[in-house]
């Protein structure tokens, strides 16, 4: 990354905002849009991790920042979980849903005094990125589980083509993460550790998956990062790292047939509790 501040998703100058307060606000009528494009690219990894590690009839789940509930959905209605408690700041997606075995809880996962209870299945995709004091969480999180339970945490990761660091969709991206990370902490640097800490936290079977999306002009990956960066446009130029034009022209490239980018991936690690 060409920030100064360090690599992509680095912890220096780590923001105190929040997700869905200083960025991506939920009454923005654009947001459910642009998360049901990550959906669309990333459901499918998880749905097929999910069912292989085990998720089925008479489970009871904990999906960690539910957002619109499309992994809810799916593991009520095509795993067939008994219960899946849906937690997120803002559930209003959520209450709309009106499936049964869903119980919506409002509440943030870094509130000490969260107790949901225990669960056969603990799901946390894209949030512990966004958090402060992550270590400390996936501790937590793997403390929800009963025996025999499986931990699934999913988090970004960047494979930048360090060759061609000039480009606008580089520098953009790059001025993303640099704005992510001095506005609201993000931090793509622990996510290679974490099946060290599943492992520190005693969970077995511990293993991983990396998924990278190929970004199609169109397609629901570039529409995610076109929105992401539509969104974030004054704190994209306050980074320093791109002005307006460079904005417009990455962003003209992701609706371009000429598009080709290993874009951002997800890694997803998993853990069983013994």
């Amino acid at each position: 990354m060409t920030d100064p501040a360090g690599p992509p998703g680095g912890a220096a100058r780590g923001g105190a905002g929040r997700y869905g307060r200083e960025l991506f606000t939920p009454e923005d009528p654009r947001e459910p849009e642009r998360i049901d494009d990550a959906a669309l690219v990333y459901d499918p990894v998880t749905t097929r991790l999910l069912r292989g590690l085990g998720a089925g009839p008479g489970q009871r789940c904990l999906e960690v920042g539910a957002g619109t509930g499309t992994v809810a959905r799916w593991l009520l209605e095509r795993a067939g979980v008994a219960e899946v408690v849906a937690l997120d700041r803002d559930t209003r997606s959520l209450a709309a849903l009106g499936l049964p075995g869903l119980r919506v809880l409002t509440a943030d996962v870094t509130d000490e005094d969260l107790d949901p209870g225990t669960f056969d299945l603990v799901h946390a995709r894209f949030v512990l990125m966004h958090l402060p004091e992550r270590r400390r969480l996936v501790s937590r999180l793997a403390g929800l589980l009963d025996p025999g339970g499986v931990l699934v945490l999913g988090d970004a990761v960047e494979l930048p083509d360090t060759l061609d660091g000039s480009s606008a969709y580089r520098r953009t991206m790059d001025a993303m993460w640099a704005a992510l990370r001095t506005t609201i902490g993000t931090d793509l640097t622990e996510v290679p550790a974490y099946p060290r800490y599943l492992r520190e936290e005693g969970l077995r079977e511990v293993g991983a998956e990396v998924f990278c999306p190929p970004l199609v002009p169109g397609g629901p990956a570039a529409r995610f990062w076109s929105g992401t960066w539509r969104r974030m446009r004054p704190e994209l130029e306050a980074s320093g790292l791109v002005d307006a034009r460079a904005v417009e022209e990455a962003l003209a490239y992701l609706e371009s047939p000429d598009l080709a980018e290993l874009g951002p991936g997800m890694a997803t690690v998993w853990g069983r509790r013994p």
